[in-house]
């Protein structure tokens, strides 16, 4: 898989309290991925970016909110959000990453 493909599967890593409580309890990690990526295509790119080891994958469809501005309604569209959970001792500095 060459690196323009890698940044494609990888589009951000999510930070929020509950990614970070994630972190430091079971070692996992949670990033934005493109809609048509597989667990197999996260794994592959998670280890070639970061140079770790990655034990699982979990993958989620997240919907949309309907939100209003100004009178008028809109959604926000569709996303897909991975877990991945790395081997024991391994670590990801997510704010210095550059995906």
């Amino acid at each position: 898989m060459n690196e323009a493909k890698l940044y494609e599967v990888i589009r951000a890593p999510r930070v929020s309290e509950k990614t970070a409580r994630l972190q430091e309890l079971s070692n996992q990690y949670a990033f934005e991925v493109s809609k048509d990526a597989t667990k197999a295509d996260i794994k592959a790119a998670i280890e070639k970016l970061f140079d770790v080891k990655v034990e699982a994958v979990n993958v989620l469809n997240v919907k949309g909110k309907n939100k209003s501005f100004r009178f008028r309604s809109g959604r926000r569209g569709d996303w897909r959000k991975a877990y991945v959970k790395l081997a024991e001792g391994q670590s990801i500095d997510v704010m210095t990453a550059k995906v």
